[in-house]
């Protein structure tokens, strides 16, 4: 994922799951989000905003963390930037790898940020790359082509979002931060017909 708070948006719960199940799940983000609190300078607003990640991802049995130190609000699509990404899933072997959707809009006047946008387009990038991909790749955040059933984890996924304290306070002052984290899990893990859903797009399949 491109920053801090960026797992947690419609994809906390399935983490959450999959994790009590005993599957091993790996975090790495392209930044340390230091320029995503308003008045808070960069040099500050980046620890804290690492600790609050790091605090997310533990809620949801998630302990291995990587930062990669490109710049908040300057990812792009970079030959360096694939190479990390080539390093992480060389040097992990996963079976599945998720990452942040990448297209143009989230939904009607909910325009995507061009983070998001050049990172998933990197990973896709790097994917395509390697000759022993990952069996899928997912995007998560828009909408959903496959979904993974999350009934009881809700609460685990709102617990996570809501661990992004400072983030939250500053960015919506008047509204208590776990409300803020409950009506966000509400959205992006909505109830289906058996539960509740985590929704990804699959980006790829490699048939092997």
């Amino acid at each position: 994922m491109p920053h801090p708070d960026d797992p947690e948006y419609g994809t906390a719960a399935a983490v959450a799951k999959w994790t009590a199940a005993g599957r091993i799940v790996r975090y790495a983000l392209a930044s340390r989000g230091e320029a995503g609190i308003a008045g808070l300078a960069p040099a500050v607003a980046g620890p804290v905003r690492e600790t609050e990640q790091r605090r997310a991802a533990a809620i949801v049995g998630v302990h291995d963390l990587q930062f990669w130190d490109f710049p908040d609000s300057e990812i792009r699509n970079t030959a360096a930037l694939r190479a990390r990404i080539v390093a992480a899933i060389t040097d992990t072997e996963p079976d599945v790898l998720v990452t942040i959707y990448g297209g143009a809009q989230f939904g009607p006047d909910a325009p995507n940020q061009r983070d998001h946008i050049e990172f998933a387009a990197a990973v896709t990038e790097a994917y395509d790359g390697l000759a022993a991909p990952p069996r899928w790749l997912f995007q998560s955040g828009g909408p959903a082509t496959h979904v993974e059933a999350v009934d009881g984890y809700a609460d685990a996924a709102v617990a996570a979002l809501a661990a992004h304290q400072t983030y939250f306070a500053v960015l919506d002052p008047g509204t208590a931060v776990e409300d803020q984290a409950r009506r966000i899990v509400d959205m992006t893990t909505p109830a289906g017909p058996g539960g509740r859903l985590s929704g990804f797009i699959c980006e790829r399949r490699a048939f092997r």
